[in-house]
């Protein structure tokens, strides 16, 4: 008997923290706004239903960008220039 309920409570401890980040992970609209100021210049705009990541204080990512040459997954640092465009 107790053994589920221990599994239960070990399970939804480490749920909890993994589905309050992702909530946390989202930049902000200001951040974003930014964000796709910043890869428009290059002919991209970040998808509307994955939205900007925010995985750190100095890294946002931009999952299936939509750009005139594809479809690629842009990071940019706190300053909001890109460091990385890998093709999706």
């Amino acid at each position: 008997m107790l053994k589920p309920i221990l599994c239960a409570a070990a399970l939804a401890w480490a749920v909890t923290p993994a589905l309050a980040a992702d909530e946390q992970d989202m930049a902000s609209a200001e951040e974003t706004a930014k964000v796709a100021e910043a890869i428009a210049r290059i002919g991209c705009k970040p998808d509307p239903q994955a939205g900007v990541e925010k995985e750190r204080d100095d890294l946002y990512e931009v999952d299936d960008a939509q750009c005139e040459i594809g479809q690629y997954d842009i990071k940019l640092n706190a300053d909001f220039v890109i460091t990385s465009m890998t093709l999706d």
